[in-house]
């Protein structure tokens, strides 16, 4: 069992060494040599682990995967809020976690097969189905459709992961919540607005509000 856990800190190691090198440095500037010796071990425990470099980027790109799914995990509130809520929490974790912001940019990466994990595409359908739910359950106004709104916003949260790249601002969360501030009375009834929070539930809970959050069911 040592010996298991030894090999799964060795490479937690490497991942998060090749994340951080990737997000600094760039993919063709990082070299294994850099990447082991960053994480502390020997090049031969990184090729036991990782085959070459494109494997190591599957590395990253499945390890910022299992933290995306904890983003869209299942969270009791009505889909919409649900989707405020993760958007939040993908660009704060964009902002903070290098494995997830390195993850986001190399599975984007033109030269990865088809079939290669793509965390964007992931997150998209991801949004296409919550948006869907939130249709269901009466949340968007009659003339607002589902496909629209997912489009909108993921490709704020592209245009929000690219600029911040450059500029951590961007991925603030005041700056998501001017755009769900905006958004919000575009496509909920004046009735149903007040049940939606555009700072996110995470972000409001240090912030006093009179705003309700998340009954069964819009109009029940």
């Amino acid at each position: 069992m040592a010996k298991q856990e030894r090999a799964i800190r060795t490479r937690n190691a490497l991942i998060a060494a090749a994340a951080e090198l990737f997000d600094q440095d760039g993919f063709e500037a990082s070299s294994l040599a850099v990447i082991s010796a960053r994480a502390g071990v020997s090049s031969g425990a990184l090729h036991f682990h990782f085959a070459n470099k494109a494997a190591l980027v599957d590395g990253v790109v499945d390890a910022a995967g299992e933290r995306l799914q904890l983003i869209t995990r299942h969270r009791d509130a009505l889909s919409l809020q649900v989707l405020i809520d993760a958007s939040h929490d993908l660009m704060q974790g964009l902002a903070r976690d290098v494995v997830l912001r390195a993850g986001f940019a190399l599975s984007a990466r033109p030269e990865r097969t088809a079939a290669a994990r793509d965390l964007r595409r992931d997150w998209q359908a991801w949004v296409e189905a919550t948006v869907e739910r939130a249709a269901c359950e009466g949340a968007l106004v009659p003339d607002v459709t589902p496909r629209d709104l997912a489009a909108t916003v993921v490709a704020v949260a592209a245009g929000l992961e690219t600029l911040g790249g450059g500029d951590r601002r961007w991925l603030e969360r005041s700056t998501l919540t001017r755009f769900w501030a905006l958004l919000l009375p575009c496509v909920v009834s004046p009735a149903a607005r007040e049940l939606f929070v555009a700072l996110g539930r995470t972000g409001a809970e240090s912030v006093p509000r009179a705003v309700p959050v998340a009954p069964p069911r819009i109009g029940s």
